[in-house]
């Protein structure tokens, strides 16, 4: 029988080996990381969601005006959304949102 994820010891664990809960990622903010945030330009966006379907890891959003945005807790600042914009109305903005 194999335990829970909590209930393993580290002196236990094979090398390479990680234990995580299974749905916790949404947990580890990676937001941090970034030293650049995508900033939207609403005048120019066409709503087509490019940004959304790129975003390697869905931190672009879709607000109820139709807008799309980045939800900066789990934006890495890779600046895919921007590079795939056909409107250029992303751009990458230094330091915190």
């Amino acid at each position: 029988m194999v335990k829970p994820a909590d209930q393993w010891k580290w002196q236990e664990l094979e090398p390479g080996f990680v234990v995580l809960a299974p749905g916790s990622a949404a947990d580890y903010k990676t937001g941090d990381w970034k030293s650049e945030h995508p900033v939207w330009n609403e005048s120019i966006c066409i709503k087509c969601g490019l940004c959304h379907i790129y975003c390697p890891d869905i931190a672009v959003f879709q607000k109820s005006t139709g807008y799309f945005a980045g939800d900066y807790d789990y934006c890495k600042g890779c600046g895919i959304c921007s590079q795939e914009c056909p409107t250029g109305a992303i751009s990458m903005v230094e330091g915190k949102e």
